[in-house]
């Protein structure tokens, strides 16, 4: 029979997204409630794997008092980390090499001492995949596991969208309306990089929300030439500017993604560069001035939407609801109307794409939008 549930922790890891914070008031409360007692994992796992950073309140108690007013604040109040994955844990050895290793059986015994029966992992396919180790591992030792979705990059499979990326698509989407008054001034191209990773979600909407005349995204390996063909097209017809959008991901037909910095121990690449590339780029083919603008991390920061505060609060309260009916290894998704259950195996290491035969990608065609290919 499985034990009771008495206390558990919270983690939040890789990028921040807003809804963090309402996720972690939805937990609490929801455990509250059923009487159980919760604490907080601060930056991802590092409260625990850096003791030295946290000698004192790595792990740490959550009251009712620290979560009131929090659901409309971006960020995490836990803080969070995109480093120190405990799968590939870095360290250094007395010569100076460094190499990683698996530091997982620690944070399972970490949290069993403190007795904590349970453990939410809110975060994107990486803290996932590190999630579903922690309940393969975890169970013997009595720990369970669930995780919740979370990402503007709109990547997780299993789940109709991640809390965030609904934020990142609005605020990118008034960015964009914004530029297309001054670009229609200076008669320019005005090439502008999103994030999403290896996945065009937020390009994609965006770029149609706002109406752009090109989006490229990853799935769609672009052809430089059909960009310039399709601002010249606007030209000819009286339209002097044209406003491209580029996933950070998207790369050129036989070519390679552009880098910021190459994947190094323990971390992985960073993605970005594209938007000056494509700029200068189609400044030189069409003699049109260009120029780039990346949104970057703003689009991670700032007050989640209503449809994101509610999607999060809806996951915190299903993954106590899933505890408390003695689930071990899945995730909260939502499907609607509802939000369920998938396993963590069936979600770890999976990333979801752009479905290229969906409507959204047919219509972006019927209208006109350039795709690159």
């Amino acid at each position: 029979m499985t034990q009771p549930i008495k206390r558990i922790a919270i983690s939040t890891g890789g990028g921040d997204a807003p809804g963090l914070n309402a996720v972690i008031r939805a937990v609490t409360l929801a455990a509250q409630r059923r009487g159980w007692e919760v604490f907080g994992i601060r930056e991802g796992f590092n409260g625990i794997l850096l003791p030295d950073r946290y000698p004192v309140n790595g792990v740490f108690p959550i009251t009712k008092d620290m979560v009131r007013g929090i659901s409309h604040l971006g960020g995490t109040i836990l803080g969070t980390t995109n480093h120190g994955n405990p799968l590939r844990f870095v360290v250094t050895d007395a010569d100076g090499t460094r190499r990683e290793i698996d530091r997982s059986d620690d944070i399972i015994d970490h949290l069993r001492a403190m007795n904590i029966d349970a453990l939410v992992c809110v975060g994107g396919d990486g803290t996932l995949t590190i999630a579903n180790v922690l309940h393969q591992k975890g169970l013997s030792k009595g720990l369970r596991v669930v995780g919740v979705p979370k990402t503007i990059d709109n990547d997780l499979d299993k789940t109709y969208t991640t809390f965030g990326f609904d934020t990142a698509v609005a605020f990118a989407t008034d960015c964009i309306d914004r530029l297309h008054s001054t670009a229609e001034s200076h008669q320019r191209v005005m090439v502008v990089e999103v994030m999403g990773r290896y996945a065009g979600w937020i390009a994609l909407h965006a770029g149609m929300a706002s109406t752009a005349h090109a989006i490229l995204i990853p799935e769609i390996p672009y052809d430089l030439d059909k960009i310039a063909a399709k601002i010249r097209a606007r030209q000819q017809a009286g339209r002097n500017y044209s406003i491209v959008v580029a996933a950070e991901g998207a790369l050129p037909k036989g070519g390679q993604r552009y880098l910021e910095e190459k994947a190094k121990l323990g971390e992985v690449e960073r993605l970005g560069g594209i938007g000056e590339q494509l700029a200068h780029q189609l400044q030189e083919i069409t003699g049109k001035e260009a120029r780039a603008v990346v949104l970057g991390h703003l689009l991670r920061g700032g007050s989640p939407t209503s449809f994101d505060r509610l999607a999060a609060m809806r996951f915190g309260a299903a993954a106590v609801r899933a505890l408390d009916e003695g689930h071990s290894g899945i995730m909260v998704a939502l499907a609607f109307p509802n939000v369920n259950y998938v396993r963590l195996e069936e979600v770890a290491g999976r990333m979801k794409g752009v479905d290229l035969d969906g409507d959204t990608i047919q219509t972006a065609r019927d209208i006109g939008i350039c795709l690159g290919d």
